[in-house]
């Protein structure tokens, strides 16, 4: 995302970086090049220069202590904050009172696509608050760092809407990982063959679906030493989901069952289990090895 940023958006001095393992900025910083991206070693000294401050973090309790901390550093007044973040609703909604509370304006804009996306401009971006607050952050996201975005500030002034459609996306990527796992253990135990199931993916459903499948046959469920989607974000994108099903006296029954399986990825592969991995549980409960090679 930084990396189009700078090199696409209409900006007029370097951009920023500031994360909380300062190596991960100063290794960024060094890909971009000195004109483009300074680190910041402090989180007030990235924001006080800045007018427009684009977040992006793991979980709700990372943007809420990020939040705090700034507040507590720095003034706040008249900059806008823009959150890429994916968390509950109500969190997007408490960040919003609580920024404005200390004069400054709030955007919710995650954002849809794997890091391989991210990296070639391709993400959708989903933004969702006050409409002149929106328009300010539009000439970062398509054609910037994304290649579509998906505008709800048309339809009703509430940030939460955005982390809400996030969150419901989400949970429709994980259903299809489920369902393409599914496929592919049968295809195998009954001697169709994965190749065979893989082949109509690509025919029917390219994209996505055949970008699990090639993963689930390749084995890179279970060898990779970074997860695409770690276990850990995925799970917590559950409870989320679950819970806004809850809230209007609703049930995600198929999201129950992908968050049981994503307990026993966790279980294999500890914190570097990746949703491809559902793979691998859904082989075990059929009496095969978690690993589909050697």
């Amino acid at each position: 995302m930084v990396k189009n940023l700078v090199s696409k958006a209409p900006l007029t001095s370097p951009v920023l970086l500031y994360n909380r393992t300062q190596s991960r900025a100063t290794t960024l910083a060094q890909t971009l090049g000195p004109t483009s991206a300074t680190v910041a070693p402090t989180l007030s000294a990235a924001i006080t220069p800045s007018s427009i401050i684009f977040l992006c973090l793991g979980d709700d309790a990372a943007v809420e202590q990020t939040l705090d901390t700034a507040i507590t550093t720095t003034s706040l007044a008249g900059k806008l904050f823009v959150d890429c973040s994916t968390v509950h609703p109500d969190m997007t909604r408490k960040v919003e009172r609580l920024l404005e509370s200390h004069g400054a304006s709030f955007v919710a804009c995650p954002v849809f696509g794997a890091p391989a996306m991210a990296d070639a401009g391709k993400l959708i971006c989903v933004l969702a608050g006050k409409k002149e607050a929106v328009a300010r952050v539009k000439p970062y996201c398509a054609n910037v760092m994304g290649r579509a975005n998906l505008d709800l500030s048309e339809t009703s002034s509430d940030p939460g809407r955005a982390t809400m459609l996030k969150v419901l996306g989400n949970t429709i990527i994980f259903s299809m990982v489920e369902a393409v796992a599914e496929g592919m253990v049968v295809a195998e135990k009954s001697g169709l063959g994965t190749d065979a199931l893989h082949s109509f993916l690509e025919l029917m459903f390219p994209g996505p679906y055949v970008g699990y499948s090639g993963r689930m046959i390749s084995g890179d469920y279970f060898t990779l030493e970074e997860p695409l989607f770690a276990v850990d974000l995925a799970r917590k994108d559950v409870r989320h989901a679950i819970d806004m099903a809850g809230q209007v006296g609703a049930r995600m029954k198929g999201t129950e069952l992908v968050d049981e399986h994503l307990k026993e990825v966790k279980k294999e592969k500890g914190e570097k289990g990746d949703i491809a991995a559902i793979y691998g549980v859904v082989r075990k409960e059929a009496g095969m090895k978690f690993e589909n090679k050697e």
